[in-house]
């Protein structure tokens, strides 16, 4: 096991050895230094030679100018955690990087299986029979976000990654639980989980927790799914006092999905602000997820659009680039997993983000 975690100096150490990259790549939020493109591990087959994969390019990331590693325990059943584990103990093997100059985040919420996909008698073996989950604790047939568990996965996520110390942990998509079980019990069920995640803040077990959510923050006010960004800090003020450890939050950003930045879904005080923009005024650290909308949005930019990001030769670097110049990002996370696209992904960092009237500009024509 690794020891150690993510700190202001080693960051910082980080950012110097890679100072030929345009000093906007660098963000400061949760008091390091962040890469403004993090890497990804949802998508993938569970299987050995895509485990190899990704590995790697936790290996070659890092060694890029990449220190953001975002995964979670049910990415292929388990499989993508155990990866950056191995390629994350190899960079520091190597010398490559260390472990203080690396961000490690992963989640929790989804029964991830182990291996392969969940069977009963592993379902029973793991979690029934010792007592972490008991009949109503799961909604929508894989969803869990009770003290019990998350100290649970807490542990399994750190074994997972042969690490002493997880940097940033989420609760996984919690608003599954709020479409289950209505607002009152939601925000509830969120001060144990939060409250439980505090508990294993204190022992050093994580050093910060969050949300991670596909539409919580993005939803218009209201709708099933929609969460409040104020009362979840309520929540962590109730669970941590005014020292809570909630200070970051994920949420899917994308020229096909720009909800984050553009749609008023935040109530914050008399009025509704974006969901990026009361995270700034939070003091929130933002990563946001599908930055190539799982490569959906690759081909579809026009030759106009493409002369709006010069310097930059293919769709996924403008994809990268229009994700981590918005205004509030914090990192734009992308998957990655073979050599040709991270050297492609990676050129992205040798040009500097749009500023932010530059972005407006952009932004100006596409409407």
């Amino acid at each position: 096991m690794i020891t150690g975690k993510a700190t202001a100096e080693g960051t910082a150490a980080y950012a110097k050895k890679h100072g030929s990259l345009p000093a906007g790549h660098w963000r400061s939020a949760m008091g390091l230094t962040l890469s403004s493109v993090g890497l990804g591990t949802y998508l993938g087959n569970a299987d050995p030679i895509t485990d190899g994969k990704y590995a790697a390019a936790a290996l070659q990331v890092m060694g890029g100018g990449v220190n953001v590693l975002d995964t979670a325990a049910n990415y292929r059943y388990q499989r993508s955690e155990r990866n950056l584990g191995a390629g994350l103990k190899q960079a520091v093997e190597r010398g490559l990087i260390a472990r203080d100059q690396v961000v490690v985040c992963t989640k929790a919420g989804y029964i991830p299986g182990d291996w392969g996909p969940p069977t009963k008698e592993w379902f029973e073996t793991t979690y029934v029979k010792p007592g972490i989950l008991k009949a109503g604790d799961v909604v929508g047939g894989g969803h869990v976000m009770t003290p019990a568990y998350l100290r649970h996965a807490v542990d399994q996520s750190r074994a997972n990654l042969a690490v002493e110390t997880i940097d940033l942990y989420y609760v996984h998509n919690p608003e599954a639980q709020l479409e289950a079980r209505g607002v009152s019990e939601y925000y509830k069920r969120l001060t144990e989980a939060f409250r439980a995640l505090e508990e294993c803040a204190a022992v050093g077990k994580i050093s910060a927790y969050g949300t991670a959510t596909w539409n919580a923050y993005r939803t218009p006010v209201g709708t099933t799914s929609a969460a409040s960004l104020e009362r979840t800090l309520a929540c962590a003020r109730e669970a941590g006092g005014e020292k809570h450890r909630f200070r970051a939050i994920q949420l899917p950003y994308n020229l096909g999905l720009p909800e984050a930045a553009f749609a008023q879904t935040q109530e914050k005080a008399d009025e509704i602000v974006s969901a990026l923009d009361f995270a700034r005024d939070a003091g929130l650290a933002v990563f946001t997820s599908a930055s190539l909308m799982q490569g959906q949005l690759l081909g579809r930019f026009s030759t106009a659009m493409r002369g709006r990001f010069p310097g930059l030769d293919t769709d996924a670097q403008r994809c990268l680039q229009f994700a981590r110049s918005t205004p509030g990002v914090t990192t734009a996370l992308c998957g990655m997993k073979t050599p040709e696209h991270i050297v492609e992904n990676l050129k992205t960092l040798s040009r500097a983000p749009f500023t932010p009237e530059e972005f407006e500009t952009l932004v100006g024509t596409m409407r």
